[in-house]
């Protein structure tokens, strides 16, 4: 969903966000992990027996740093079930990832790596086993995660709101919907981000962005921002062709509500509105949950990572370390009771 146009977002760093805690949606840094993490001719990277690592070297240099460098408190969650709704949106999601594979292994065939680089990174896929992998790898590292009924955004917006966490860590801004109080997007995307369709990389810095901040400077509010996002378009509706975000928030500033639209507009949305609102506005999600930092699993990491997956046995040494003294750091602050 693309509000890029009327959303306020405040510029930051890592420094500055340094102990703060975060729900991060962990689908979301799962792809990116798949999209970025990959060699010169873009294959991913995998152990001796063929089974990816990208994301387990993303999950482990960059949380580690996050945890060990910044002192952050992570949970990670991820999806369950996908909504009926998002049925359409996860099926063009496969076509576009299938047409990109066909073009990736054609750019091979030619020699063009920058083709290649360009269409692989839309190939990722998480997996059952890139999530085990996931899963398995942050209980190693004592990172709390849960699996959301539905939508993580809407899981970590939960959260969020109850005041667990700080903020939620995500980069799509369908948290706002969802009413996160605070949203940090490229939270441990540091550096930069590969722009396919235009064959270049940019620079990311995170970026803070308030909800209670640009209701007050759009004038509306949460739900008309819902609103707003279902005539641009949602993971659960594709919008009314025409109509960006500029022009929604004048139309919902005119008019109110979706309802009081002129007709013409009305009747390229879908029937089912209040569905649409109801999934943004009661989204389900758990509620009764206790989660809490644990000690790094030393052992565990160097069976799982080293043993079995061929790290360096360096390398996991150093985090092992790292991700240590960040628990001891806690438990002399009593951090670690930050989630109850």
């Amino acid at each position: 969903m693309l509000l890029t146009p009327i959303i306020q977002r405040e510029q930051t760093s890592l420094k500055a966000l340094k102990k703060k805690s975060f729900a991060v949606d962990g689908n979301i840094e799962l792809h990116q992990f798949l999209a970025l993490i990959r060699k010169r001719d873009g294959s991913l990277f995998t152990d001796n027996q063929g089974r990816v690592t990208s994301h387990l070297i993303g999950l482990l240099t960059r949380t580690a740093r996050l945890v060990g460098e910044y002192e952050m408190n992570l949970i990670f969650v991820f999806d369950g079930r996908f909504h009926p709704l998002k049925r359409a949106t996860m099926e063009e999601r496969r076509r576009t990832r299938e047409k990109a594979e066909t073009e990736y292994e054609s750019a091979l065939q030619r020699g063009d790596i920058a083709s290649a680089w360009s269409k692989a990174v839309m190939t990722g896929r998480v997996t059952g086993d890139v999530l085990q992998d996931a899963k398995r790898l942050l209980t190693f590292m004592g990172i709390p995660w849960l699996v959301a009924p539905e939508d993580a955004e809407a899981q970590a917006s939960q959260m969020a709101l109850k005041g667990d966490v700080w903020a939620v860590g995500g980069k799509d801004y369908d948290s706002l919907l969802y009413g996160a109080p605070i949203l940090v997007r490229y939270l441990t995307i540091t550096g930069t981000e590969y722009l396919p369709s235009q064959r270049r990389s940019r620079k990311l810095l995170p970026e803070i962005i308030s909800l209670d901040d640009n209701l007050q400077n759009l004038g509306i509010t949460r739900d008309q921002l819902v609103d707003l996002a279902i005539l641009v378009g949602t993971d659960f509706d594709s919008g009314v062709k025409g109509i960006g975000p500029k022009k929604a928030l004048a139309l919902v500033k005119k008019h109110g509500r979706i309802e009081r639209l002129p007709q013409e507009i009305q009747e390229k949305l879908p029937d089912n509105l209040d569905k649409i609102r109801e999934v943004f506005l009661h989204p389900e999600t758990i509620q009764d949950y206790k989660l809490t930092s644990s000690k790094p699993d030393v052992d565990g990491l160097f069976k799982f990572l080293v043993e079995e997956r061929g790290f360096s046995q360096e390398r996991v040494q150093r985090t092992a370390n790292s991700l240590l003294e960040s628990h001891r750091q806690r438990q002399d602050t009593n951090l670690g009771a930050w989630l109850a």
